[in-house]
C-alpha cells in the first residue's frame, strides 16, 4: 500500500501498523530486549538515530513524543494559538537536536511506562485523526497553519510511517542479537 491519501486509508494504515508493530514487540525475546542496540557496524546506518536509539523504550517514547507534537500542534491552531510543528528553538533543519532532547528527557522512564505512553497517545491521535472529514485531512489549504501540504500528512507521518519506521528498527536489531539466530 503506497502513502494514504484519504481519510480511511489513513485510519486503516495507523492501525495495521500499529497491531504489526504491537506484535513484533509482544515477540521479542528477554535476550533482545536486555541487548542494548548497536548497528555500528553497519556502514549503511549512517542516520542519527541509529546511535541515539539503543533499546525498545527510546523507540516508544520517540514514537509518543512525535504523537505530543501533532497533537499539541492541532490543538493550539484550532484553538487560535499560531505554532508550528516543531517547537521552538527547533524547526524541520534541526530537528534531530529535538529528538535527541527527547531521548534525554526520556532516559529515566521505565519501559512499561513508555508502552502506556505510547498505547494513550496512538488511542488520542486516532480519535483526533476521526474528528476530521477526509477534505480537512487530504486537501490542500484547508487550514493556513498546516502550510503547502496536508494535515492528513501529519498524521500520516507520526503513525503508519512512524511506526514502519521503527519496526525497521526492532527487525535489524532483532538480526544482531545472538538469541534471534537459534529461533
Amino acid at each position: 500500500m503506497g502513502r494514504p491519501t484519504t481519510k480511511a486509508d489513513l485510519l486503516s494504515a495507523a492501525t495495521t501498523n500499529y497491531e504489526k508493530l504491537n506484535a513484533l514487540i509482544a515477540g521479542l525475546t528477554e535476550q533482545e530486549l536486555s541487548t542494548p542496540f548497536d548497528f555500528s557496524n553497519d556502514v549503511k546506518k549512517k542516520e542519527a538515530h541509529w546511535k541515539r536509539d539503543v533499546n525498545l523504550r527510546d523507540i516508544l517514547i520517540h514514537l509518543y513524543e512525535w504523537h505530543q507534537l501533532l497533537l499539541n500542534w492541532v490543538q493550539s491552531n484550532q484553538n487560535g494559538e499560531k505554532k508550528p510543528f516543531i517547537p521552538e528553538p527547533y524547526n524541520w533543519k534541526t530537528y534531530g537536536e529535538m529528538n535527541v532532547e527527547f531521548w534525554k528527557k526520556h532516559q529515566n522512564t521505565a519501559l512499561v511506562d513508555a508502552k502506556n505512553m505510547f498505547q494513550e497517545s496512538h488511542a488520542r491521535i486516532m480519535k483526533l485523526a476521526e474528528t476530521f472529514s477526509n477534505e480537512e485531512l487530504f486537501s490542500k489549504g484547508m487550514y493556513p497553519w498546516v502550510g503547502g501540504s496536508t494535515l492528513g500528512s501529519y498524521f500520516v507521518s507520526v503513525t503508519s510511517s512512524h511506526y514502519d519506521w521503527a519496526m525497521k528498527k526492532l527487525k535489524a536489531h532483532r538480526k544482531i542479537v545472538p538469541a534471534y539466530a537459534g529461533r
